[in-house]
């Protein structure tokens, strides 16, 4: 990707693509209204799911890091 898209670019590409924003939304496994605040500029994508989405539609630069899938309790059950 070169450079960061605009809100409006993100759209384009999204419209470019055929998608919906909640077909998107569904295939990224993000809440649709998140992808849809994020596009609006009311959530910035600093943290947590915006982050994620703002990523996503190439709005942000930066990673998205897995979430855990199990409890720390469960790896010391595991660990016993």
């Amino acid at each position: 990707m070169t450079g960061i898209r605009t809100a409006a670019q993100a759209k384009a590409w999204l419209e470019y693509q055929g998608k919906s924003v909640q077909e998107f939304a569904r295939e990224h496994g993000v809440d649709p209204a998140t992808t849809y605040q994020v596009l609006a500029g009311r959530k910035k994508g600093k943290r947590g799911e915006a982050h994620k989405v703002a990523v996503l539609l190439g709005m942000k630069d930066g990673i998205i890091v897995p979430q855990a899938t199990h409890s720390l309790e469960a790896e010391g059950d595991e660990l016993a």
